[in-house]
């Protein structure tokens, strides 16, 4: 308060980041346990109590994959000593990499701060793919994959595969084989979409490939050829899935800005061809997006007639997609889901039903078949006993035009 300073004491100084002494300590005691790795892990339990992992993390990582620490690029620096009690000496197997993956995963669980440390590990081991042997690349592909399946690795080290010169190079597609095939060894196809679809990685995964090769095809025949069939369909499931929700989105906003049904048809013909989605796929996604573009009136009794007024503008598109006989009973399972599940729609049905028929959108057969065993569960009593009428009235129509044909002969 008077003006005076007081010089703060100096503390200490920090003791001088060496990494060396650190791996001295941590090879000699990997030599002497030898490759026995329930000694390794036993031993690696009892230095963290003596020895700074949370500072020297990144050294005793390198040590454990490669045998001593790596120089940027991924070689072993000259000037160190080595040890072959880690992954990249160890025998190319998967058995073996499951014996290795046990000591990581017991080291992490003792030591919860090294979790951080072994992902950012994982992920500069990635970069330095080009500078492994392409047994070193195997076994710690291998490895990542046993890692991800169990639970110690995060998908998103995954991003590291991405880099332009391994993607360029081959490196990145080949080594994903393996970790895909060891990570579906321990979990199953299911296990590894939500592990992927959690780090929004699950349609991602064809950047593994140069841009001109980024195709479901390209994807599929790498794969596949691999042994890894299931990761070809599951891609193939993503980009379909991915084109159906585009798909979707751009009929409404075409619909919305009312585009001439013509140019909707051209497009829509397009993508099918391109995205090979079938015919009752799209009129499944035509209904929902002529149903979502209105507001619809809560009044049981003037919702039919806002319904038909609507339809009937819509009809035109609908029948473009209605070329097969399941595309038309895929619409009308589409229809009876959608008055079920809208409690106003209730009644309307029969009415939305006659007036596809009558704009040809619908045809006797697929709604005779529909009465007779294709319908859904859900309100199948009040549907079927709403279309009675009409059904006996076409099979009357279709005994006449039979029996006006045998006259003819």
């Amino acid at each position: 308060l008077s003006g005076q300073r007081f010089k703060t004491r100096k503390r200490d100084e920090k003791e001088r980041f060496d990494p060396t002494q650190f791996q001295d300590c941590i090879i000699q005691g990997l030599t002497e346990t030898g490759t026995d790795l329930e000694a390794v892990a036993k031993f690696l339990d009892a230095s963290g109590a003596k020895l700074d992992y949370r500072r020297y993390a990144e050294t005793l990582f390198d040590i454990l994959v490669a045998g001593g620490m790596l120089a940027p690029g991924g070689t072993l620096a000259d000037d160190m000593t080595r040890t072959n009690v880690c992954v990249f000496a160890a025998q190319e197997d998967l058995e073996t990499m499951q014996a290795f993956a046990q000591v990581f995963n017991k080291l992490i669980r003792r030591y919860k701060y090294l979790e951080k440390g072994f992902e950012d590990e994982v992920k500069k081991l990635l970069l330095f793919l080009k500078g492994f042997s392409e047994s070193e690349r195997n076994k710690l592909a291998m490895l990542t994959g046993i890692l991800l399946a169990n639970g110690t690795l995060n998908a998103s080290i995954l991003n590291s595969l991405y880099n332009e010169n391994l993607v360029k190079e081959g490196v990145s597609a080949a080594f994903a084989v393996k970790l895909f095939k060891s990570w579906i060894n321990e979990k199953d196809i299911n296990a590894v979409a939500v592990s992927l679809r959690k780090v929004n990685m699950d349609n991602r995964l064809m950047e593994l490939f140069p841009a001109n090769k980024q195709s479901v095809e390209h994807f599929s025949k790498y794969f596949t050829e691999a042994g890894l069939k299931e990761l070809s369909e599951y891609v193939r499931n993503q980009q379909t899935i991915g084109a159906r929700k585009e798909l979707q989105k751009e009929l409404q906003e075409q619909m919305s800005r009312g585009d001439p049904f013509k140019d909707i048809i051209l497009y829509v013909k397009e993508e099918m061809k391109k995205n090979n989605i079938s015919e009752q796929t799209v009129v499944a996604i035509i209904w929902s997006s002529v149903m979502s573009t209105v507001e619809w009136n809560k009044k049981e009794e003037l919702v039919a007639e806002q319904a038909i007024k609507h339809l009937k503008q819509y009809s035109p598109l609908l029948a473009a997609f209605t070329t097969q006989g399941q595309s038309e009973l895929t619409l009308l399972l589409k229809i009876q889901e959608y008055c079920y599940d809208n409690i106003h729609f209730m009644k309307a049905f029969q009415k939305i039903v006659v007036l596809f028929y009558k704009a040809e959108v619908l045809s006797e057969e697929p709604i005779l078949k529909w009465y007779k065993d294709a319908h859904l569960a859900k309100g199948k009593s009040v549907f079927l006993e709403q279309m009675k009428k009409f059904v006996e009235w076409l099979k009357n129509a279709e005994e006449e035009s039979e029996s006006e044909g045998e006259e003819g002969d």
